[in-house]
């Protein structure tokens, strides 16, 4: 197997109570089509329930791409239950609030506190991390595990989901007892799910992203607050918006610059021109004008959408999609990688039920009836923010920002005076009266934030999506559902 990554079975964590301690009855064969997140999560899920898990990977080899992610609560505690809460903390950086400013200006329009707030709320923390760092710990949790191979330069170029067995490009056939297709938005396995093969939908965005070294933040009086004081810091303008962030222990300062479309390719690996990058922001504040200066070179990501399937399971019951395969996650809202990894868990957990051959496809669609609507809402929640960053100057934009405003200032209100003033430095704010007049309106709904255009600032948002636990959830529906309709089954 080719891989850039240090072996990591010398570093074995001991095993894991996953599960409650349930191994399946009856272990199968996996095949697990991508060695993605979350191709990499499910088989590291599938195995501690027990099953034998094959990963075929198209790549030659696994190595380093992409560049910042953001990990919430609702994966962190999933990462920290498989061991991994220590190596997290070494080469993460937690954003002590999110902050939104005005393109042009500067000016503070939206700010919400993170930090350890989000511990208190949700459980788990919020971290900033290369997605290398993030790829990499999964890789060790998977490569060294007992029921786990995984297999590079594997092409899968056609499948029969009835048998199932899947046709690499060598000429290979690979049988399994289960396929999991793993395998992105660009999706082989996704056109036997379907019936047809289908094309992701443009969004009319493509993504710069960079990163630079924090060092040179440091040296300009300008922008060393972004290091020192390490928030999500995002710029909204016309048409586009500037996501900024630590990463690596604050020592990579990472940029992602949402633009329209003008050609790009949909890849984390296709190179940009960084002058093309700087004359799509002309125009942006100075601190912008800054950052883009010290970027030689940049990524160019096509952002493409799909609208929800009808199913994520072949009729035939031995092949189900997970993650980008079948609800891709633009980036607004930054829960791609999250729900990638909530899948694997779910059916991990589900699995470590098995015990028939005949619960196989029922398991799936218990999978598929925890998992739709949740992936299904945030992909709703991320087109969303598209359309809330990008508003053209003029009067929704207006409005967007005096319902951020509001909802600043009710944040403020409960942060210390010098948080308070350096925020307000920055910023056009209303005082205690602007406070008043939010509660007045969330009157009988109780948070004064609901609905706001900040949808990190509406607290019923926030805690469906960042207090939610996948395990839970799985645990739940199989007392309330399973034991009665699945259950029963192993006795055939």
């Amino acid at each position: 197997m080719g891989n850039n990554f240090t072996s990591a079975r010398s570093s074995v964590p001991s095993p894991s109570q996953l599960f409650q301690g349930r191994r399946a009855a009856l272990p199968i064969n996996v095949v697990v089509v991508g060695c993605g997140l979350g191709g990499l999560s499910a088989a590291y899920c599938l195995a501690e329930a027990g099953h034998t898990v094959t990963i075929l990977e198209s790549a030659l080899a696994i190595g380093e791409i992409g560049a910042g992610i953001q990990v919430s609560p609702n994966v962190t505690r999933l990462l920290i239950r498989w061991g991994l809460g220590d190596k997290l903390k070494q080469v993460t950086v937690k954003p002590e609030a999110l902050a939104l400013r005005r393109w042009s200006t500067g000016e503070t329009i939206a700010w919400t506190k993170w930090g350890e707030s989000m511990d208190k709320e949700y459980g788990a923390p919020y971290y900033h991390i290369h997605r290398a760092d993030f790829h990499r710990m999964v890789y060790e949790l998977a490569e060294p595990h007992p029921r786990i191979t995984i297999r590079t330069g594997c092409r899968v170029v056609s499948m029969d989901p009835s048998a199932p067995t899947l046709t690499l490009e060598s000429g290979e056939v690979v049988c399994a007892d289960l396929v999991i297709g793993a395998d992105g938005v660009k999706s082989t396995t996704r056109q036997y799910v379907v019936g047809a093969p289908d094309k992701a939908n443009p969004t009319g965005d493509a993504a710069y992203r960079a990163i630079i070294p924090a060092d040179l933040l440091l040296k300009d009086p300008d922008l060393r607050p972004l290091v020192e004081t390490p928030e999500m810091v995002g710029w909204m303008g016309p048409g586009g918006h500037i996501m900024t962030y630590n990463i690596r222990a604050k020592k990579e300062f990472n940029l992602v610059l949402i633009h329209p479309d003008d050609g790009s390719v949909e890849s984390w690996t296709a190179e940009g021109s960084a002058d093309k990058m700087r004359a799509d922001f002309v125009g942006w504040e100075p601190r912008i004008q800054k950052l883009l200066a010290l970027i030689p070179s940049t990524l160019n990501w096509k952002l493409m959408d799909r609208a929800p399937l009808s199913t994520w399971i072949h009729s035939d019951g031995k092949l189900v999609l997970l993650g980008d395969s079948c609800h891709p996650m633009l980036p607004y809202r930054a829960q791609g990688s999250a729900m990638a990894v909530e899948d694997a868990a779910v059916l991990g957990n589900l699995f470590s039920r098995l015990s028939s051959t005949a619960q196989i496809a029922p398991l799936l669609r218990a999978y598929e009836s925890i998992r739709y609507d949740r992936a299904t809402a945030t992909q709703a929640s991320s087109r969303l923010n598209q359309h809330i960053f990008h508003l053209p100057d003029g009067s929704e934009q207006e409005d967007r920002d005096r319902q951020m405003r509001a909802a600043m200032e009710v944040a403020l209100s409960e942060v210390g005076e010098d948080v308070r003033r350096r925020i307000r430095s920055t910023a056009t704010v209303g005082g205690t009266d602007t406070v008043r007049a939010a509660k007045r309106r969330s009157k009988g709904k109780g948070d004064p934030n609901r609905d706001n255009a900040n949808q990190w600032a509406d607290k019923a948002k926030s805690r469906v999506q960042f207090g939610y636990d996948a395990d839970v959830e799985a645990e739940k529906w199989w007392a309330e559902h399973g034991q009665k309709t699945i259950g029963v089954l192993a006795r055939m």
